[in-house]
């Protein structure tokens, strides 16, 4: 997840100014160029997906970081804009989706305890590798320039990536072949029921969990985007605004932690409902918000609301839905993230247009957080599922639906 960095927002973000001075192009053109990469970047997601859980972790892991690590040296040649959309679009669709992917994906099919809480482990530490790559490649850029970084972040992938497949990944097996684990006490994940694609694509919980995921990717990448203008409406100066980027990242990272460890234990709706909330009153109180603490709380509040969506995202499916076809659960859900995250900046920008103020965009977000936090509450639990992918009794389902309005239970 760490080596995704080179096609997350915050590792491309330090080459902008490079590309368009060395190639000529307008900044709006880069943008373009970047939208069209995410969003299509979004659509090769769900067959990423489906290839792990056809031919496991570790085939598809060493294909996605050859790619990966060519598209980066695609970005180090591109001398028009035609050359950075197509470079855009392998580093967002292998870098920023398929390497996280995989990197849940694996933990989620190799643990079956605490899984929860493992998955907020791997979220925290991929996020500080990835927050490494913006200060490691803008140094390096000083040396040798943006074209020659690039290069090293390919060789870096390739170097890294070949002993994490050979050595690192050698007991994951595919999606749905896991054994069950032992009953030894502690607090249990989800069972590894087969839910074939068609039945989940009919519960009201996953599209619940990915409307609640995309609506977070969506409002934080806007606010991120535009926090220099945003917080500098607020009073705050430029360096001031930057430097919210720290809580926000710190709050991160214990979020993941926090939601993580919590989603082995209650319920993921409700989890998701608290994220979402907190998503909301973060944006309602950023009017009020101005240099000094406020700011600071307004940082730690979206930091962790997004980190914590994500992290009880990621426990969410396998324990409703089991992990026989998790890889294309995760493809599908990480294009509509990845979709969202794309829309996000330009939405906010033509609110801000329309009204001369961030602040109507500002609300309108924060209400549209605040219904998705209350929908999530009223999805339906799935009925569960045998291990033949049939389902089980009513009475099994009323004793699960009645278990998840309090504690999770130790043991489905």
């Amino acid at each position: 997840m760490a080596l995704s960095g080179p096609g997350q927002t915050a590792g491309i973000s330090v080459f902008v100014d490079h590309m368009i001075a060395d190639l000529g192009v307008g900044r709006s053109a880069v943008s373009l160029a970047y939208m069209a990469g995410t969003l299509g970047g979004a659509l090769g997601l769900p067959w990423i997906g489906r290839a792990v859980d056809r031919f496991g972790v570790r085939r598809v892991l060493a294909c996605v970081a050859a790619a990966f690590g060519a598209f980066l040296l695609v970005l180090a040649c591109v001398q028009e804009v035609v050359g950075l959309t197509v470079g855009f679009v392998g580093a967002r669709t292998l870098g920023q989706g398929g390497m996280t992917l995989i990197a849940t994906t694996a933990v989620a099919i190799s643990v079956t305890r605490n899984r929860g809480a493992l998955l907020g482990v791997t979220s925290s530490a991929g996020a500080a590798g990835i927050s490494l790559f913006p200060l490691m490649a803008e140094r390096l850029i000083a040396l040798v320039g943006w074209r020659y970084t690039f290069a090293a972040e390919a060789v870096l992938v390739w170097v890294l990536v070949v002993p994490i497949v050979v050595w690192g990944l050698r007991g994951v097996a595919r999606p749905g072949s896991e054994p069950d684990a032992p009953d030894t006490g502690g607090p249990a994940t989800a069972p590894a029921p087969e839910w074939p694609l068609r039945a989940i694509a009919r519960t009201s919980v996953f599209w619940a969990m990915v409307a609640a995921v995309a609506c977070s990717g969506l409002v934080a990448t806007a606010v991120f985007f535009h926090q220099i203008s945003v917080l500098g409406e607020q009073g705050l100066t430029p360096t001031q605004a930057a430097a919210n980027f720290l809580p926000q990242t710190v709050a991160g990272l214990g979020a993941a932690l926090l939601f993580g460890a919590a989603a082995d234990r209650y319920s993921p709706k409700l989890l998701l409902s608290a994220a979402m909330a907190l998503h909301a009153v973060a944006l309602v109180v950023l009017p009020l918000v101005g240099p000094g603490p406020s700011a600071l709380a307004y940082g730690i509040a979206l930091g962790s609301a997004a980190s914590g969506a994500r992290a009880v995202e990621s426990a969410a499916l396998p324990y409703y839905f089991g992990t026989a076809n998790l890889g294309s659960l995760r493809g599908l859900t990480q294009s509509i993230v990845v979709a969202s995250t794309a829309v996000g900046p330009i939405l906010l920008s033509l609110a801000y247009q329309w009204a001369g103020s961030y602040r109507p965009g500002l609300l309108a977000l924060a209400l549209l957080c605040a219904v998705v936090a209350v929908a999530v509450l009223f999805a339906r639990r799935p009925l569960p599922r045998s291990h033949h992918g049939t389902p089980v009794s009513a009475d099994t389902e009323s004793r699960q639906n009645t278990e998840e309005a309090g504690e999770r239970p130790t043991r489905d």
